[in-house]
């Protein structure tokens, strides 16, 4: 089995810096709380953007909430 080697991202390396050190379990749970807020922050500053880009209003989210958009799986 060939292995690919690719380079650590730039967050992975300083992850590994702080996981080197010894952290209490609170301490843990608070960054894991914080890296989670901050990806979710972002991912609805993402989802606003859009939405302003869209000119989407209130009434178009409702219709989107009660709209079946699953993609229909071909069965082979």
């Amino acid at each position: 089995m060939e292995t690919f080697q690719k380079p650590l991202s730039n967050l992975q390396l300083e992850l590994l810096k702080l996981y080197s050190r010894n952290i209490s379990e609170n301490d843990l749970q608070a960054i894991q709380k914080m890296l989670g807020s901050y990806f979710a922050n972002k991912a609805m500053d993402a989802t606003d953007k859009v939405w302003d880009e869209k000119g989407w209003t209130d009434d178009d989210a409702l219709k989107m909430v009660n709209q079946k958009m699953r993609t229909p799986y071909k069965r082979k």
